[in-house]
């Protein structure tokens, strides 16, 4: 297991949740290439995104079926909302894009996530790298991630 991967293991432990990482031969890189690695909807996909509220990183757990609406994520955050690169993903979170996981960053993130995931009796998430994910409830979501439950779908 990669170094990454056993950073969200501790912290699922350490949140008290039980769940096994799955790692895939192939990239789950995408919502649509993990869906179609664990057999369920796009829907249930939990995309991480860094955004930059007024040049503080936050983080949105989006629904793999939606767009963010970056209107949305702004009047939650009451700042101004830009995308992050690479380096500033890397440096907010410790992981690389396509394996952010919800937790176990290496900052404090404020985490935002959308409503459209709590309709899912389970959602799946990266778990540090392009090709491992895990399975997780949207209420032990919210609550390990600190997440304030949001509409941030694109219309």
């Amino acid at each position: 297991m990669k170094a990454a991967v056993e950073r969200v293991v501790a912290a699922l432990r350490a949140a008290g949740v039980t769940s096994e990482i799955t790692e895939f031969a192939e990239s789950t890189r995408t919502a649509e290439q993990a869906a179609a690695a664990v057999g369920c909807t796009v829907g249930q996909i939990v995309k991480s995104l860094v955004f930059l509220a007024d040049g503080a990183s936050v983080l949105a757990l989006v629904s793999g079926a939606n767009r963010l609406d970056t209107a949305k994520l702004a009047a939650a955050t009451g700042a101004r909302i830009t995308r992050a690169d690479a380096d500033t993903v890397r440096a907010a979170t410790g992981f690389s894009i396509g394996g952010v996981p919800p937790i176990a960053h290496a900052t404090p993130l404020t985490t935002y996530l959308d409503r459209d995931l709590t309709q899912y009796e389970q959602v799946w998430a990266a778990a540090g790298t392009p090709n491992a994910v895990f399975p997780i409830t949207p209420a032990e979501l919210e609550r390990i991630a600190g997440a304030r439950v949001i509409d941030l779908a694109a219309e």
